[in-house]
């Protein structure tokens, strides 16, 4: 029996010695970190598991060797055939790897595996041939090893060529310097393979093997963990939902969103990364915690493990109402039971933005059927919504271009008006603003979609003046995201001029910023914009977030004061002097004042009471298409 001493005292044993926990040691670091499980991995797996298994025959085969009778001739002869035969599949394995990892087409993946299991067979076949008729390798009678025609140093040099000319196939599939690696690693185990031969060592041979490994491992199989906080990345998150499905394993997930934190460049709080790695171990067995975007954190757990996941959930739920009262961060969660449906398209990130957009701030909700229903419906509007944006036709006949009339007080005419958007979608028919528009947004296709109603605006606005109706100007929303474009002041310009009507013919309403960055961006537009005759409307005064001193600073000219500040100045006497004086110090600057959301005749009396130079509602008009608003314009006399 080999003893341990004996093995760690003989140089010949350590090169084996070092293999096996090197491969031990990668099969520790990938159990205990998150490894897609593709196929390149489970092939990456089984040649790390040959070695391991190469290096051990190899030590058992030279202790035969050295305790040399008789009766172990031929246990010596098997365990040498099947050391070699262990090293020549991985060298097989080397290549279907290489075939697999590159997407190699499946008609040469397909000839590399053939030439690599004939090229196995001859080798093994000739050594074992060579053997028996006595001129390979064979055993004296007193146990004198005699070598005879090196079958296996043939057989390497055709193997190493064969993957070389592989890699340089796939050379064009493969990033330039991941090939420079492996070319390296290939280059360092051939030149220890030669050393070997000119010291007539054997001690290396299998550790030859594992450079290449430790290249892969690298390169192809290195672990995504984020070591702050034990996070993975979202293509991990994928590939785990994959697994899931395909072993037809329910799960359950909760998503922990924070607003405040979902900028690029901004990281969530030490205090909350410990809380979520907490929750995940100690009410989770094997949870795993993924960040798929920035504030946002995502854990999947299996439910086998968790039959009390029920609970468990609705204890994290309630601590973290706990912990909201200490941190204040706005949140978002949603969570729930995994579902066929999503997890076979592989679409839980898609769906779970799409619930996070839907809800307030500050909620926890659990996922429900309606929940698919919209999310199947946001995909469609989606795809549509790319098409527009590639096709850029200014035309498109699924953009809609609806108008609400607005009341001039002074001149008691609807001779402004408000434009706004619809989509007209086959599957969906008419979808409104506050569906889409948000979509449109964080996909960054706002600004197609706006240079399309500002056209068809346009084009209404001078069919109107050839037709003698008198109209002051349009307004057209616009998002603050758009402003951050470099051509957007250009792209404006161009849609106006093109179209040949005058620049004060048209307005556009944007919302405050809230940053300081996104201020001076939108200060820099407007002042650009303005000095082109294009008027500005600051829109929803009074909702959220309202500084004074930037409002101040930008050159507005209308100031559109939210329906909700018109309800709250109905509320009680003091509310009303608040917006009525709001309204009035507006005036005195020289601001117009446009009060929306009027209903009634109680709300307009109240409104012109309190400063308004033009006035907006369904006591007027709901909104409706722009070829319409002709029934409310005046005609020029």
């Amino acid at each position: 029996m080999l003893s341990l001493e004996a093995l760690f005292n003989s140089y010949a044993y350590m090169g084996d010695v070092t293999v096996i926990a090197i491969c031990i040691t990668i099969f520790i670091l990938l159990g205990s970190s998150y490894v897609s499980r593709t196929r390149g991995f489970r092939i990456f797996s089984a040649i790390i598991g040959t070695v391991l298994w190469a290096a051990i025959v190899n030590i058992v085969y030279n202790e035969m060797l050295v305790r040399y009778t008789a009766e172990l001739r031929y246990v010596i002869y098997t365990l040498r055939v099947v050391y070699y035969f262990l090293l020549f599949d991985v060298f097989f394995l080397f290549a279907l790897y290489a075939s697999v990892v590159s997407n190699l087409e499946h008609r040469k993946a397909r000839s590399i595996a053939i030439i690599s299991t004939v090229l196995f067979g001859v080798i093994m076949g000739t050594d074992i041939t060579l053997t028996a008729v006595g001129v390979g390798f064979r055993l004296a009678e007193d146990g004198t090893v005699i070598y005879g025609t090196n079958v296996f140093l043939i057989g390497y040099v055709m193997f190493v060529f064969l993957i070389a000319s592989l890699l340089l196939r796939v050379r064009q599939l493969v990033y330039k310097r991941v090939m420079y690696g492996f070319f390296g690693t290939m280059a360092l185990a051939i030149f220890l393979r030669v050393l070997q031969i000119a010291i007539s060592q054997s001690v290396l041979t299998t550790m030859t093997f594992i450079l290449p490994i430790i290249a892969m491992l690298y390169f192809m199989h290195s672990t995504p963990y984020n070591i702050k906080d034990g996070t993975l990345d979202i293509r991990a998150m994928e590939d785990m939902v994959n697994n899931l499905y395909v072993k037809k394993e329910q799960f359950i997930f909760m998503s922990l969103f924070l607003p405040d934190f979902g900028e690029e460049g901004k990281e969530l709080p030490e205090a909350i990364r410990a809380q979520t790695r907490r929750f995940s171990r100690e009410f989770f067995r094997n949870g795993v915690l993924f960040q798929i975007s920035n504030g946002q954190i995502v854990m999947i757990a299996k439910k086998k493990p968790n039959p009390d996941y029920e609970e468990w959930m609705q204890t994290i739920l309630n601590a973290f109402t706990d912990q909201y009262e200490h941190f204040k961060y706005p949140y978002k969660i949603v969570y729930g039971d995994s579902i066929d449906e999503i997890s076979e398209k592989n679409e839980y990130a898609l769906l779970i933005d799409s619930v996070h957009m839907a809800i307030p701030e500050n909620t926890a909700h659990r996922l429900c059927p309606e929940d698919i229903r919209n999310f199947n419906q946001d995909k469609y509007i989606l795809s549509e919504l790319a098409d527009i944006y590639n096709k850029r036709d200014v035309n498109d006949p699924r953009v809609l271009a609806y108008c609400q009339p607005v009341l001039n007080i002074k001149t008691g005419k609807f001779d402004t008006a408000e434009v706004l958007m619809r989509l007209e979608l086959e599957n969906v028919g008419t979808v409104m603003p506050v569906k889409f528009i948000p979509i449109a947004e964080s996909h960054e296709y706002i600004h197609v979609l706006t240079e399309i109603i500002l056209h068809k605006t346009c084009q209404e606005i001078k069919k109107l003046s050839n037709e003698g109706y008198y109209i002051n100007r349009i307004s057209v929303n616009v998002s603050v995201l758009e402003l951050k474009l470099d051509d957007f002041c250009c792209d404006i310009e161009s849609i106006i001029k093109s179209n040949g009507i005058p620049s004060d013919k048209i307005a556009l309403e944007i919302t405050e910023s809230q940053t300081d960055a996104d201020f001076m961006i939108m200060k820099e537009k407007i002042e650009t914009l303005h000095e082109h005759g294009i008027q500005f409307y600051l829109d929803d005064f009074g909702t959220g977030y309202s500084n004074m001193e930037r409002i101040m600073e930008m050159p507005f000219d209308i100031i559109k004061f939210d329906r909700s500040m018109l309800i709250a100045s109905g509320i009680d006497e003091r509310s009303e002097r608040i917006v009525e004086n709001l309204a009035h110090m507006f005036k005195d600057m020289d601001y117009s004042v446009l009060y929306e959301g009027v209903e009634d005749e109680e709300a307009e009396k109240r409104c012109k009471e309190m400063s308004a130079s033009y006035l907006q509602g369904y006591k007027y008009s709901r909104p409706i298409p722009i070829e319409k608003i002709r029934d409310f314009l005046p005609k020029v006399i």
